[in-house]
C-alpha cells in the first residue's frame, strides 16, 4: 500500500477531489441545469465526499511519516479547506 502513494499519485487526487467540489459550485453559481450533468452529479457526490475525508486521512498521515514536497502540502491544505467549506454548507 505505501508504493501506491507517492506524493504525485496524493497530490492529483487531492487536486481532483478540490476540482470536483469547486466544479459543482460553479454549476450551482451559474445555474446550470443539464439532466445529464444532474445525474453526474448525484453518482459522484456521495463517492467523492467519502474520498474527500478518506485521502485527507491519509494525506496528513503521508506528510507525517514522509519528506514533504511543497506540492503535496498545497494539495493537501486546500483539500483540507474544501473540506471545511463542504461539511460547514451542511449545517
Amino acid at each position: 500500500m505505501g508504493t501506491l502513494i507517492t506524493n504525485k499519485n496524493l497530490t492529483i487526487v487531492n487536486f481532483a477531489i478540490v476540482s470536483y467540489f469547486f466544479l459543482i459550485w460553479l454549476i450551482n453559481f451559474y445555474e446550470i441545469d443539464f439532466v445529464l450533468i444532474g445525474v453526474l452529479r448525484e453518482l459522484l457526490t456521495i463517492p467523492f465526499l467519502i474520498a474527500q475525508i478518506v485521502f485527507l486521512v491519509i494525506g496528513i498521515k503521508y506528510l507525517i511519516k514522509n519528506k514533504r514536497n511543497s506540492l503535496t502540502i498545497i494539495s493537501v491544505l486546500t483539500l483540507a479547506i474544501c473540506s471545511i467549506i463542504t461539511i460547514r454548507s451542511f449545517f
